[in-house]
């Protein structure tokens, strides 16, 4: 997970479904963080509730969630709070997820440190529950919540019942505001099977096979005897077959079919396509079909992507292929769109955050890597310097890893083969990441350059200006004789994948394994020179002549390892 962008996502419930005014005011509060994506606002009016969605690197959501719930508790009075559902706080409860690069247990010590603040900065009392909670029976939202808000004035003043932070007698501030619920769990997928079939009983009987709990251990007839109940009166359990699921059958009138909904509370214990694969093999065993998948809310991007792996090496395929194709397997082998199409970008939560950025900005991407080719080739034309020299040699590596892996996935396929896909595979997965990150580098040359520029645009009339410029403009000049020098470094790794495709990949695009070489090698030479030009302008002497010799050894030893793939190339036309 560590080159995982580090990202969390934040679900508070607030108690107010009614008033547009405030709602939007809470949407600003979140919007107002930078780095924060609101991605969904779900009101009620019957509970007189709303869920915000939102999502972020880990310390701006919690900045985010922080200013939301001190406007909440400005906003909504709790004495004249009425709504069907449960609820003690302005801010109800405000549940910290991992999404990417970051542990439970991390969003557990966030929720925690958030609830202390909240409690010392705005007076309103917190209680810990899920992962972060403090005591064992916190862990359970309902312990937390027992009673309402009606039941606060009690509990605050209870050792037992009262809050982590900040418990002290009703006072006017809390009476207004309520106490909130701060706590840390897993993404939750809410998910529906669909079977071919009516029957709820049939659904329920699935739903029982395989969620944790499973069903009560009977006498006799599995479905009418007598349960069997332990010394305390409590039904035996037989357990599922699924860790971390809740699971019930029902029928859905608007598509006329019965489904197993499922919550998967532990998507680590059991990811989504294992949940999918165990309800098929539940329902084939009562003589039922799963003839699709409908994901309700929106999943991380991993979870589509290990899915889709899992299929692919059930069908001993590569998995070394476009994150798009790997993502299209897992919604054909899961029958996402059996009901009703499923569009990755509306419903994967990396894929959305990226729409709500484009939509907020209005104009067309500045990454290069995502214009056309033609695009790309233009821009390169124009008299302005940049995209230039380092960009290109960036874009020429990553090319050659394209073409190696073209060639692995070539291999992994090639019929009589079958025996080493998984060999062809793991080095198209390999390319897979070399190539990414080279596109990367192919934007952060041009970002490089335009630094630099920014740093010669500073001003200069006072001695200190001078000085800050000069400190600018230095450590710009390094930033971009080091990028380039990373392009080196990283298109050097695209030779072992070359060589080893040239020796023993498919035969019939050897030629590939070459020009992947050759592109290789001409991305590690062009950006030589780039780190070269740039270190001509250093101020610091030795640390210039430090980058060039490194781009003169990655030089010599990118030819040697050309020559050697063109050798291996050669012997095989």
């Amino acid at each position: 997970m560590n080159n995982e962008k580090r990202m969390i996502e934040c679900v508070p419930n607030f108690s107010e479904g009614r008033k547009r005014e405030v709602l939007d005011a809470l949407s600003r509060a979140i919007e107002g963080v930078e780095g924060v994506s609101l991605l969904n606002v779900d009101p009620g009016e019957a509970t007189n509730r709303t869920v915000y969605t939102f999502v972020g690197e880990p310390d701006a959501v919690c900045e985010a969630a922080f200013r939301a719930v001190k406007l909440a508790g400005e906003l909504i009075d709790m004495r004249l709070h009425h709504g069907a559902h449960p609820r003690q706080g302005a801010t109800d409860v405000l549940p910290l997820i991992p999404i990417s690069g970051v542990t439970l247990e991390e969003c557990a010590d966030m929720a925690r440190k958030l609830a202390r603040r909240i409690s010392d900065e705005l007076l309103i009392p917190t209680y810990c529950y899920e992962a972060s909670a403090l005591r064992p029976e916190h862990r359970n939202l309902a312990v937390c919540r027992a009673g309402e808000y009606e039941a606060l004035a009690e509990k605050l003043l209870d050792e037992v019942k009262g809050p982590d932070f900040g418990r002290r007698p009703m006072d006017e501030r809390i009476a207004r505001t309520g106490a909130t619920v701060v706590g840390a769990r897993d993404f939750l997928i809410a998910v529906n099977f669909n079977l071919n079939t009516t029957s709820t009983r049939r659904a329920n009987a699935i739903a029982f096979d395989v969620r944790e709990k499973g069903r009560p251990v009977r006498e006799g007839n599995p479905i009418t005897g007598t349960i069997v109940r332990d010394a305390d009166g409590k039904p035996v359990m037989r357990p599922g077959t699924l860790k971390g699921t809740k699971a019930i059958g029902w029928y859905i009138d608007e598509y006329g079919i019965a489904q197993v909904s499922m919550n998967i509370t532990d998507i680590n214990a059991t990811p989504l396509h294992v949940a999918f694969d165990e309800v098929c093999r539940a329902a084939q065993a009562r003589g039922l079909r799963v003839t699709g998948t409908e994901i309700v809310g929106l999943v991380p991007r991993r979870v589509l992507l290990e899915a889709g792996r899992y299929f692919l090496e059930k069908q001993q395929r590569s998995v070394g292929i476009p994150e798009q194709d790997i993502v299209g397997i897992a919604v054909k082998s899961m029958g996402l769109d059996d009901l009703r199409p499923f569009d990755p970008r509306e419903k994967v939560i990396e894929y959305l955050i990226e729409g709500v950025k484009s939509e907020k900005l209005k104009v067309k991407s500045e990454k290069l890597v995502e214009r056309s080719v033609k695009d790309f080739a233009e821009e390169t034309s124009r008299e302005s310097p940049a995209p230039g020299g380092g960009t290109v040699a960036a874009y020429l590596g990553a090319l050659g890893a394209a073409l190696g892996t073209m060639v692995a996935n070539l291999s992994a396929h090639k019929a009589g083969w079958d025996d080493r896909w998984r060999e062809f595979s793991d080095w198209a997965a390999k390319g897979q990441t070399l190539l990414a990150r080279l596109l990367q580098l192919v934007d952060d040359d041009t970002e490089a350059f335009n630094r630099l520029m920014a740093a010669f645009q500073l001003p200069k009339k006072s001695e200190a200006e001078q000085a800050a410029r000069a400190a600018a403009v230095e450590a710009a000049t390094l930033h971009a004789a080091e990028v380039p020098l990373e392009t080196m470094r990283t298109a050097m790794e695209v030779f072992p994948l070359c060589q080893a495709m040239a020796s023993e990949g498919n035969p019939a695009s050897v030629s590939d394994a070459g020009v992947g070489a050759l592109a290789a090698c001409a991305a590690v030479r062009g950006a030589a020179l780039n780190v070269r030009i740039n270190a001509k302008q250093l101020s610091d002497t030795a640390q210039a002549q430090q980058l060039v010799a490194e781009a003169q050894r990655l030089c010599d030893e990118a030819q040697r390892a050309e020559r050697a793939v063109m050798e291996a190339v050669e012997a095989k036309l």
